[in-house]
């Protein structure tokens, strides 16, 4: 007898999603996957055939909400499947749904590796559904015009109904409130003739195409909702994935490895000053630094082993790359040290000096007089520096536990205070004048180790160790602190200003002797002052970076006296063009407010100053006021 014909299986339904507990991100059988970060009245989709190089895949999983799978086998109907089960859910929530259908258009067969012909730079967009979706693809259209890339302008054309596989189209059709809105994508990142990636074109079509995708989707938000307005940025991702902490870590790792500054510092300043001052200061003095902790070959092979792209989020993305690419400098520059290079490579981080920097600095050293700022002479030593920075440690413990940080005595720093994360490190040689202590410490503990703090508390360490660039801003910060507590006086003024004199002047080709000479000859500085300044310059064969003090400080003032807030410079150590990106990330969740405000802001005489500054009183007037 035949055997009994078995009964068709039953396709099981995936259980109804729960959004109620962070993001929702599930694995497809048949390959791909679906991610929700939050409930969101739309869903991102695509089809791909090479997820490497596919501009549509990648938009997509960037997305806040998608769902992605390949093509062939089994694919569709799982990918259905798994959609059906989210939309049932989403549906109860958001009358009005959009599907967004992201797809690569075909390549141009004709056009040989070797052709001077190019791939035809065109977007199509499509929609169908209700208002909300014609009106999201309208505000596509516009924020994809003029998009230009290599000099070359898009082109738009509307392709009618949206060409949708045959599963999604018939569950579009049998679903109600589903509108579909179809973008088709260039391939103008491809190589003629092979899959070979121009990774910038990839990276500059997606940063557009991606931002365009933000604003059609906030129009169909804004449509499907009367009377609300959304930004488009908030409506990116709320939290990072696994990966992004992961990148972080591995980024954070290497950055904690070395320690930049204390590497190219030297360990026997006052030792070399000493000799340098007895034997007439005709010869430059020689430094001796520590030994490197790490192998910069070793690191920078494990730095670029990093997969940055991983993290499935443009913004973070960037602010990784940014921090891979300045780790890779500074690495370069321990390479170089106490050679020619080092100089160099120092002009690429910290940038050689403008010429209204250099005119500002020499009209300081002319016109701000040199003598002491106050008749109080009075000196601390090592011991009263550290007693005063734990208290002011203390305090802001007391306000915010997390507020964890260290004192520590230094013999083999010059004298001074230095920072590193969350450690003051005080030089034994230190003597400084008793009514600066208190401005000196809102600078290296009010501004330095609270934004450490801040940032170290916002789930990314990148936000605490700083990201690319804050150097410039994070010293005018602190030197900004200095003024505002009425710390900031004339022979402080005249040392920012000397130390852009002497940057100027090395990257020039002067040597060690020429600007020491300048300075107590030219400048009116005693021989301490004037090694103090030359030897932090000059230190491992030339640092541009202390001409970053004076340059931040009018950054600051500037950005102060446009009216702009201080607000997002306490959330961790960020340069001023990280402002939108802070903003965007606190919009949209992923950033905390901060932990901690510097304490300095709520006094009456810094308020007071505020004011001054923001009523567009002149610089010098203000400082010297």
């Amino acid at each position: 007898m035949p055997e009994p014909a078995h009964p068709a299986p039953r396709v099981q339904k995936p259980p109804a999603p729960d959004f109620g507990q962070g993001a929702w991100r599930r694995e497809l059988d048949a390959g791909g996957r679906v991610h929700i970060d939050r409930p969101l009245p739309f869903l991102v989709l695509n089809r791909h055939a090479d997820a490497a190089a596919s501009i549509a895949r990648r938009l997509a999983t960037i997305s806040a909400a998608h769902l992605v799978w390949p093509e062939g086998g089994d694919a569709d109907a799982g990918a259905v499947t798994r959609l059906d089960a989210v939309l049932a859910h989403q549906v109860r929530d958001f009358p009005n749904y959009l599907l967004l259908w992201l797809h690569d258009l075909p390549r141009d067969a004709s056009i040989a590796e070797d052709s001077t012909r190019l791939e035809p730079f065109r977007f199509t967009v499509s929609a169908s559904g209700g208002a909300a979706a014609h009106a999201a693809a309208r505000r596509l259209r516009v924020a994809l015009a003029g998009a230009c890339i290599e000099l070359r302008e898009a082109v738009i054309e509307e392709s009618g109904v949206p060409d949708l596989p045959a599963a999604l189209a018939a569950l579009v059709e049998r679903s109600d409130g589903i509108g579909v809105l179809s973008l088709g994508l260039p391939r103008i990142y491809l190589a003629p003739g092979s899959d070979a990636v121009y990774p910038q074109v990839f990276q500059e079509l997606e940063t557009l195409a991606f931002d365009a995708v933000l604003q059609a989707l906030a129009a169909f938000v804004e449509a499907a909702t009367p009377g609300i307005r959304v930004p488009h940025r908030t409506l990116g991702r709320s939290r990072f994935i696994k990966a992004a902490v992961a990148v972080d870590r591995e980024l954070a790792a290497i950055s904690a490895s070395f320690d930049f500054l204390l590497s190219v510092s030297p360990i026997n300043t006052v030792e070399a000053m000493e000799r340098y001052h007895a034997a007439g200061r005709e010869h430059a003095p020689e430094f001796r630094y520590r030994p490197l902790t790490v192998s910069p070959e070793l690191s920078k092979r494990a730095l670029y082993s990093i997969d940055v792209r991983a993290v499935e989020d443009p913004v973070l993305e960037q602010l990784f790359l940014q921090k891979q690419r300045e780790l890779d400098l500074q690495l370069t520059m321990l390479q170089g040290r106490n050679t020619p290079a080092f100089k160099y490579a120092s002009i690429i981080q910290y940038g050689a000096i403008e010429a209204p920097l250099l005119e500002e600095a020499r009209g300081i050293l002319a016109r701000v007089d040199a003598t002491d700022d106050r008749e109080d002479t009075a000196c601390v030593d090592c011991h009263a520096v550290r007693e005063a920075a734990e208290a002011v440690i203390a305090g802001y413990r007391h306000k915010a536990p997390l507020f964890k940080a260290e004192v520590c005595l230094r013999d083999d720093i010059a004298p001074g205070l230095m920072v590193s994360g969350r450690s003051v490190l005080v030089s034994t040689a230190t003597r400084m004048r008793r009514w600066r202590l208190d401005a000196l410490l809102q600078h290296e503990i009010g501004v330095h180790v609270l934004t450490c703090v801040n940032g170290g508390a916002q789930g990314l360490s990148i936000f605490g160790s700083g990201l690319a660039g804050y150097e410039g801003i994070q010293e005018g910060l602190g030197v900004f602190a200095e003024f505002l507590v009425g710390g900031l006086g004339r022979s402080r003024l005249r040392l920012l200003a000397a130390r852009v004199v002497v940057v100027d002047a090395m990257l020039d080709g002067a040597g060690f002797v020429d600007c020491d000479r300048m300075l107590r000859r030219d400048h009116g500085f005693g021989a301490r002052a004037a090694f103090t300044v030359v030897a932090r310059v000059f230190r491992s064969g030339g640092l541009a970076k202390d001409a970053i003090y004076l340059r931040g400080l009018n950054e600051v003032f500037a950005w102060v006296a446009g009216g702009k807030p201080l607000d997002a410079f306490w959330t961790g150590k960020i340069a001023a063009s990280h402002v939108p990106v802070v903003d965007e990330l606190r919009a949209r969740g992923i950033l905390r407010e901060p932990a901690v405000l510097p304490e300095f802001l709520s006094r009456p005489e810094a308020r007071a100053r505020l004011a001054r500054v923001r009523g567009g009183e002149p610089f010098l007037e203000l400082v010297q006021g």
